[in-house]
Order: C-alpha cells, then sequence, then structure tokens
C-alpha cells in the first residue's frame, strides 16, 4: 500500500479532453505545457493529420517547385553629386572632364516562376528586364544562369530561360473567369528569404476586386489589375498568383504601401494571366513588342470647366482637341470636340488611362470608341495603321 502512494505521488496523470499533463514530482521537474495525443500516437490519429490537409495545403504543395528566386544585377549610370551642372560649360570641360557620368553595378532580387519544362521563366520586366546577370535559384537548391528573351517595359512583363530540361512548371489559367472572393495564393521570395531554405513564402487572401486600373509607375502601365488581399512584399515581384485548383491567374506586381514602406496593408495588385500569355507569345518569337501605330489625335482631360460647357455628368474621359488630316482618326470619322469615354472594353478616365489602354492593341488591329457628341452617345471604329 506504501509503495502504491509514493507511485500516485511519484506521477500524477490528469486527463483533460484528451490532452495529458505529465508532473513529474519527485524530480522536481514540472512540465507546465499541454501535449496534445496526436504527438504521442501519431499513427493511431492519421485520419485527424488528414482533416489538415485542404485544397490550399494541396496547391502549395503542387506549385512551390515551380516558383524560383531571381537575383539579379544591373548595371545604372549616375551622375556624380559633388559636381556642378556649373562645369558642363565647354570652358570648364578642358580643365576637370566633359563627363561626370559613372556607373556601378545594383544587385537585387525578385521572384519567378517555370511555364516550360525547357526553362521558360516569366517575371516582371522591373525585375528582370534590364539585368546584365541573372541567377536562378530552383527549389532544389541548384542555380543557373538565365538569358533574357525579351522583355516589354510597357507592360512590365519579362521572359527569362535556362537552359535545363524535366522541369516542374506551373499550368497557366484563365483570368476571365476569376471569381471575387474566391481563394488566392501569392508565392515568391519577399526581402530575399527564398535564399534561406530555397523554398518560396506562401501568404494567402482573396481576389478583392478586378479590372482595376491604376496610375503608371515610371512609364509601365498596369491595366485592367487583380486585386488581392495575400500579403505581397518587396522580392515578391514576379512571383505567381495562383488560385485554389492551382492555376496561376496572375503575376505579382505592386502593392500600395503607406508612405516609403514595402510592407503590405492588403493591396497587392498582380497582372492577370491572359494579358500575360499574349506578351509572352510575341517576346519568345519577337524579344519585344512592336508598337509602331499612330491614331492622329490630340486630347486633353476635361475639368470642371469643359464638363460644364459640355453638359457633362463627370470629368472622365478625354476631349479631343485636334484630328490630323488623313490619320487613322480622321478616316474613322472622329471630330475635334468629341468626348473618348470607352475604348473596347477599357473605360477611358484620363489622358494616362487613354495612352495606356493603346499600349494594349497591335498595328493593323480595329478597335471601337465609346464617343460623346453633341450630348449623344455615338460609337466609331478605328483601324491602329503605321504612319507612312
Amino acid at each position: 500500500m506504501k509503495n502504491r502512494t509514493n507511485l500516485i505521488r511519484t506521477f500524477i496523470l490528469i486527463f483533460i479532453a484528451g490532452t495529458v499533463i505529465i508532473i513529474i514530482s519527485r524530480s522536481g521537474t514540472e512540465k507546465i505545457y499541454y501535449e496534445s495525443a496526436s504527438t504521442q500516437n501519431i499513427s493511431a490519429n492519421n485520419k485527424i493529420t488528414e482533416t489538415r490537409r485542404t485544397v490550399i495545403t494541396e496547391t502549395v504543395s503542387k506549385i512551390s517547385p515551380a516558383v524560383v528566386g531571381i537575383n539579379v544585377t544591373e548595371i545604372r549610370q549616375y551622375r556624380d553629386p559633388f559636381f556642378s551642372p556649373f562645369f558642363d560649360d565647354p570652358f570648364f570641360r578642358q580643365f576637370f572632364g566633359g563627363d561626370r557620368t559613372q556607373t556601378r553595378k545594383v544587385k537585387s532580387l525578385g521572384s519567378g516562376f517555370i511555364i516550360s519544362p525547357d526553362g521558360y521563366i516569366l517575371t516582371n520586366d522591373h525585375v528582370a528586364g534590364n539585368a546584365v546577370e541573372v541567377v536562378i535559384t530552383l527549389t532544389n537548391g541548384k542555380h543557373f544562369n538565365a538569358k533574357v528573351v525579351g522583355s516589354d517595359p510597357v507592360s512590365d512583363i519579362c521572359l527569362l530561360k535556362i537552359e535545363e530540361n524535366d522541369l516542374p512548371y506551373i499550368f497557366l489559367g484563365n483570368s476571365n473567369e476569376i471569381l471575387i472572393g474566391e481563394w488566392a495564393i501569392a508565392f515568391g521570395n519577399p526581402f530575399g528569404l527564398f535564399d534561406l531554405n530555397d523554398k518560396p513564402t506562401v501568404t494567402v487572401g482573396v481576389i478583392s476586386a478586378v479590372g482595376m486600373n491604376l496610375d503608371p509607375v515610371n512609364n509601365r502601365y498596369y491595366l485592367n489589375m487583380i486585386q488581392t488581399d495575400a500579403a505581397i512584399n518587396g522580392g515578391n515581384s514576379g512571383g505567381p498568383l495562383v488560385n485554389s485548383i492551382g492555376e496561376v491567374i496572375g503575376m505579382n506586381t505592386l502593392i500600395i504601401s503607406p508612405g516609403s514602406g514595402q510592407g503590405s496593408v492588403g493591396l497587392g495588385f498582380a497582372i492577370p494571366i491572359n494579358k500575360v500569355k499574349k506578351i509572352v507569345d510575341e517576346l519568345k518569337e519577337n524579344g519585344k513588342i512592336e508598337r509602331d501605330f499612330y491614331t492622329g489625335i490630340k486630347v486633353q482631360n476635361i475639368d470642371e470647366a469643359i464638363s460644364k460647357y459640355f453638359n457633362l455628368e463627370t470629368t472622365k474621359g478625354v476631349i479631343i482637341t485636334r484630328v490630323e488630316n488623313g490619320s487613322p482618326a480622321n478616316k474613322a470619322g472622329l471630330e475635334s470636340g468629341d468626348i473618348i469615354v470607352q475604348i473596347d472594353d477599357f473605360k477611358i478616365n484620363n489622358e494616362q488611362t487613354l495612352i495606356g489602354v493603346l499600349q494594349e492593341f497591335r498595328t493593323n488591329q480595329t478597335i471601337t470608341l465609346k464617343l460623346i457628341r453633341n450630348n449623344k452617345e455615338i460609337t466609331r471604329n478605328l483601324k491602329l495603321d503605321r504612319r507612312s
């Protein structure tokens, strides 16, 4: 009886709702944490473990091997900040030298994803478009030098290639079928974390909005963008935005952050993959995107005074101030005073939007313009010709 009492004093096991608290009194060591029953008998809890596997975890497992880290070296020019423009005068150049511009190597990083087993990789132009050296890191730890097949600054899309075969790759989906509120998974290399363990970082959210037309950044035009609250941070640029069944629906490209920070506040934007596919086909074939057409119009933004004069309900759109004789616009029947409010499916808010929308088209395409003329809505078809 005495031995039994000592044994009880030595080990007190308290079972509470399937968890075990173990207190060892005689040794003086007390475990004050709660230990899940699944850690004690894993084989008996396989069914429970399986319930943790969801469509999200399965998609992450499937997609991750095709996501890559990108390290880039660029050559940038800069002027000596201590050299006054005063010395640009020809008289002083003979004493101090005429060119005070210097070059230096700048290293940066980003994300990308493999789209074919023979090594084609997608990323942003602002990640690798001006690179002199691109190093790709795969999830197996291997490194490859990549070449830039072609890059388009206007759409911010870049196509890379590494010399390797039988690579894991991701299927490209259909961004026209995106559902507002559906799950979205962002993969990438934020802040260079990919280099720590050769694995992409994953964030999960939903599709917040589609068809977002943003202001241009450094002559890059972001139209019809996908908005997501999946966290996107510095270094995520160029990574895939994937739906819950493992299809790429967009390329993570930019975020809106307070001040000059790089942190996510739930406003991340991705280029729709349908737009990416069209650009990639042209880059693979030509190495660049040709936009050598012209319209023959001059426009200006609509302010309150113009809106009042033309009895408009808003200041959205642009007003044509001049039509060049013999131009595509002239042949299409456009006139000075016409107000352009839409081109095909794109709403025109201002001159910047108009310029960006026109970049979506190619030479010899015909576009449909929705106009307001004499307070009536009309349409005109305009063929985008080269200047003869």
